[in-house]
């Protein structure tokens, strides 16, 4: 197989990188475009050859061979288009970024009309869920979608949309809970018995943001340090509660673990690592779609 040319937008902190060396695909060029500048620094500390673009909505000023891109990824940004957020589609103006990453691909298809894509974005209404397919199948022709739950190769529990050029099965199922990726024998992320009172005991239901160490947990999310989460916190088997860190969070989205030694030696705060993994891609799920590619 020949060495592939990658775009991704919204790379993130390279998931989609990740999930190429986990299926053995050869990368010949890495294009990334992202505009948070924590995110691109991690890409840096795990792919220092990755050519950085910038803003997805500068694309037409890009200097790329068109025509020499295999592939194309973009996880578009979900806040307007997720249930939990004010559900404004494309009338807010980050939902607009559907359109430019629309433009984009349909742009390479032109160059290259053999040219593969993958989309991904929260579970979402049925409404919006027709709008964005009804309008990928005009861009870009064919169109298969499917949904898949990340609890099928990991533990926890993160249901996503991926639109893709090629056929795609659901992932098959590995055994896991939340004991598999947490390390109880550190007791400095215990948190105080004062803090497990109020959340066993907060206004949101007793246990509602407490996930057991025999369960999976919630979706890791962005805002994970300051906005509760059912991902947050592990009830252990001794009665004991701890907070997950970054490292966890890492693991919970199947992060390799050299990957996560270098990301937690790049100088990047808890605070931006949380919010990578949380706007992030579980990397197996990934893999799994792309295997699917290539095995077609």
């Amino acid at each position: 197989m020949k060495k592939l040319n990658v775009l991704s937008l919204f790379n993130g902190m390279s998931f989609g990188a990740m999930a190429l060396e986990h299926c053995g695909i050869e990368v010949e060029n890495y294009y990334s475009s992202e505009i948070d500048k924590y995110a691109n620094q991690a890409t840096q500390a795990l792919y220092p050859d990755t050519i950085q673009l910038g803003d997805v909505t500068s694309w037409r000023e890009w200097v790329i061979d068109w025509s020499s891109i295999d592939l194309v990824t973009g996880g578009f940004p979900c806040q307007a288009w997720s249930i939990a957020g004010k559900q404004l589609g494309d009338k807010d103006e980050r939902g607009m970024l559907f359109w430019t990453m629309l433009d984009i691909m349909k742009h390479v298809r032109c160059h290259n009309p053999k040219a593969d894509f993958l989309i991904e974005n929260v579970k979402m209404k049925k409404e919006f869920e027709e709008y964005i397919t009804t309008h990928t199948e005009n861009a870009l022709w064919k169109v298969h979608k499917i949904l898949i739950n990340s609890a099928l190769v990991s533990a926890q529990n993160r249901n996503r949309y991926y639109w893709t050029s090629f056929p795609v099965g659901q992932p098959k199922r590995i055994k896991t809970s939340i004991a598999d990726y947490v390390d109880f024998s550190i007791d400095a992320k215990q948190i105080s018995p004062g803090k497990v009172d109020r959340v066993m005991n907060s206004k949101f239901g007793a246990g509602k943001y407490v996930t057991r160490e025999t369960d999976k947990c919630g979706t890791i999310i962005a805002l994970y340090a300051k906005q509760p989460s059912d991902a947050w916190y592990v009830l252990r088997d001794d009665g004991k509660v701890t907070m997950l860190t970054p490292l966890e969070c890492m693991r919970l989205q199947t992060v390799p673990e050299r990957h996560i030694d270098t990301l937690l030696n790049a100088g990047i705060s808890n605070t931006q690592l949380y919010k990578m993994t949380g706007n992030g891609w579980t990397m197996l799920v990934i893999a799994h779609i792309l295997s699917c590619l290539f095995n077609n």
